[in-house]
C-alpha cells in the first residue's frame, strides 16, 4: 500500500524522496527491517497471550535430554512468522503483481492449514491434530492453484527470442525489442507462456517439460502442462511436509528457512533483472523481481522469530509456521523456475525427510523378514539421531545451519557451473 501511495505522490506531486520506492533494493531493505520489528514487538505479546491462555506444547516422551523442560512451551508461534511476512509485503510490494498475489495466497492458504492443525491439538486436546488426509488435500489444492496460475496467467511469462518462440510454437503474449548485449542492433524478443525451467549444471541451463513427452506428438504441449501441474503438487506437498519434520529442535527450521529464503531472494533479483539474467544465461522472468520484497519479508520474519525460538525456545512455531514456510519455499522455487535446485538448496529438509522414510521402510522390512524391526538411525528425523548420540541441541542446530549455508553457496554457484 505504501508503494502505491508513494508512486502516486511521485507521479502527481514529485515530492522529494518518493522515488526511492521505485527501487527494489530499498523496499527489500525496509521489508527486512519492518519484518524484524513486527516479529520482535508482537512476538512478546503473542507469547504472553498464549501463556495466559495456557496454549502450550504437549511433549511426547522420547527419552531425549531437555524434553521435560519444554513441556508447556507456547506453540502456534507461526502466527509471528505470518505477520512478519504479510504486513511488510502488503505495505511495500506492488500488490498488482501476479507473483506477489500468488505468494500471499500461498502464505494464507498454508497458514490456515497449519493453524487448524494446531488449534485441534491445543484447544480440542486431540494430539493427532488435523487428519493427514485433509492436510494432503489442502497441499494438493494449493499445488493445483500454483501450477494452473503459472500456465494460464498472461502475466507469468518467460522471455525468449522471437525466432525461438515461433520455432517452438510457444504462445506469444507480447513482442518486445531490446538492445543486444553484443552489439547495438535491436533484437526482437517475445514474452511467452511456457513450461521452460532452469536446470543446474547443464550447458544451456534450460529444460522444456515438453521435451520429456515429445513422444506424444501434437499432444505434447497439453501433456507437458499436466506433467508440470503434477510436479508442482508433488513439490509443494513434499517440501511443506519436510519443513514440518525439520521443526524438531529450537531454531532449526527457522534458521535453515532464513538461509534458503535469502538465496531465493537472490534468484528473484537476478531472474527479474534484464542484464543479470542475460549475463548469467538464465531465464529472464518479467515482473518477478517484485518477489525480492516478499523474500526479504520472509527472511526478516524467520530471523525475527529466532529471537524467541533460539535455544532455549520461548515459543514453538507449530504447524502454523512449519507448513507455511515449507509451502512458501516450494512455491517461490517453482515460480522462479528453480524447482530442480530444491534437492540442493533444501538439502537439510531432504535429508530429514529421507531419514524418516529410510527408518520406517527398514523397520517394516526387517520386522517382516526377521520378526523384529531394526533401525538404521537411533531415532528419526536425523536431528534426533544426533541427540541420542549425546550432542547438545544447540550444537546440532548450529551445525545444520552451517551445512545449510554450504548448500546455499553451492546453489548460487550453479548459476555459473555448467
Amino acid at each position: 500500500m505504501l508503494y502505491h501511495i508513494f508512486e502516486f505522490l511521485e507521479k502527481n506531486f514529485d515530492l522529494p524522496g518518493t522515488g526511492l520506492f521505485r527501487f527494489l533494493t530499498f523496499r527489500a531493505g525496509l521489508a527486512i527491517i519492518l519484518s524484524l520489528i513486527i516479529s520482535m514487538i508482537f512476538g512478546s505479546r503473542i507469547i504472553k497471550y498464549l501463556k495466559r491462555k495456557q496454549i502450550g506444547e504437549s511433549v511426547r516422551d522420547l527419552g531425549l535430554d531437555g524434553q521435560k523442560e519444554k513441556e508447556g512451551t507456547p506453540t502456534m508461534g507461526g502466527i509471528i512468522i505470518v505477520l512478519g511476512i504479510v504486513v511488510p509485503t502488503l505495505l511495500l510490494a506492488d500488490l498488482t503483481n501476479i507473483y506477489v498475489q500468488l505468494m500471499l495466497l500461498v502464505t494464507f492458504w498454508m497458514a490456515i492449514i497449519g493453524f487448524t492443525d494446531d488449534y485441534i491439538k491445543v484447544f480440542k486436546k486431540d494430539k493427532k491434530g488435523l487428519s493427514g488426509k485433509f492436510k494432503v488435500i489442502g497441499q494438493v489444492g494449493l499445488g493445483l492453484i500454483v501450477g494452473v496460475t503459472m500456465l494460464m496467467s498472461d502475466d507469468v511469462v518467460v522471455r525468449v527470442s522471437l525466432e525461438n518462440a515461433q520455432e517452438k510454437g510457444y504462445e506469444i503474449i507480447k513482442v518486445v525489442e531490446r538492445p543486444n548485449l553484443s552489439n547495438t542492433e535491436l533484437k526482437q524478443m517475445a514474452y511467452v507462456k511456457t513450461t521452460l525451467t532452469n536446470v543446474p549444471f547443464l550447458k544451456g541451463n534450460n529444460l522444456d517439460y515438453r521435451a520429456l513427452v515429445a513422444f506424444a506428438g501434437d499432444n505434447a504441449s497439453r501433456l507437458a502442462d499436466i506433467l508440470f501441474v503434477f510436479l508442482v503438487i508433488f513439490i509443494v506437498t513434499a517440501v511443506s511436509n519436510a519443513a514440518n519434520l525439520t521443526d524438531g529442535l529450537d531454531g532449526l527450521a527457522a534458521g535453515v528457512s532464513a538461509i534458503i529464503g535469502a538465496i531465493l531472494g537472490v534468484f528473484a533479483y537476478v531472474s527479474g533483472h534484464n542484464i543479470f539474467a542475460d549475463y548469467l544465461n538464465i531465464l529472464y522472468l518479467p515482473f518477478s523481481g517484485e518477489l525480492v520484497v516478499y523474500s526479504a519479508a520472509f527472511i526478516g520474519a524467520c530471523i525475527g522469530f529466532l529471537w524467541y525460538n533460539a535455544y532455549p525456545a520461548r515459543i514453538f512455531m507449530g504447524d502454523t509456521g512449519s507448513l507455511t514456510i515449507g509451502g512458501i519455499i516450494a512455491a517461490l522455487a517453482i515460480v522462479l523456475r528453480k524447482e530442480l535446485l530444491i534437492p540442493i538448496l533444501c538439502g537439510i529438509f531432504l535429508i530429514e525427510n529421507l531419514s524418516v522414510m529410510i527408518q520406517v521402510a527398514w523397520f517394516k522390512y526387517t520386522k517382516k523378514r526377521y520378526g523384529q524391526g531394526r533401525r538404521v538411525f537411533l531415532m528419526a528425523p536425523l536431528h534426533h539421531h544426533y541427540q541420542k548420540m549425546g550432542m547438545h541441541e544447540s550444537q546440532i542446530v548450529t551445525r545444520f545451519w552451517i551445512v545449510g549455508v554450504l548448500l546455499a553457496v553451492i546453489s548460487v554457484i550453479t548459476l555459473k557451473i555448467r
